[in-house]
């Protein structure tokens, strides 16, 4: 199964959306957003920018567990992992976004 957005719209009405892998996983959380058209805006830029490998940066989290965040052509933050056990399984997150994200569908859930 080939990976997708989930498009949602959160209890207090601001929308965000998931990158998902082929087996459900998420591989991407996004940042809230006021208006629908700007996380849709989001999506599209996941799809332009997530094949490019530059747009990356592995980070380590406060309890020093990896993750990573996807960030845009003007270096604004798009998105970012969960956090993973290791490096190496933070980077095989890397590689799903790489493979998934530019031609995943949109899974609109906001209606």
């Amino acid at each position: 199964m080939a990976g997708k957005f989930e498009l949602k719209k959160s209890k207090n009405d601001k929308y965000h959306f998931n990158l998902l892998a082929g087996n459900g996983q998420v591989i991407l959380t996004s940042e809230m957003y006021e208006a629908k058209a700007s996380a849709v805006n989001g999506i599209e830029s996941v799809k332009k920018n997530s094949g490019d490998a530059g747009r990356y940066d592995k980070l380590t989290g406060k309890d020093g567990s990896p993750y990573f965040t996807l960030k845009a052509a003007n270096g604004q933050v798009i998105g970012q992992s969960q956090m993973y056990a290791s490096a190496a399984t933070r980077d095989a997150g890397i590689q799903s976004c790489m493979s998934n994200g530019p031609s995943a569908t949109v899974d609109d859930q906001t209606a």
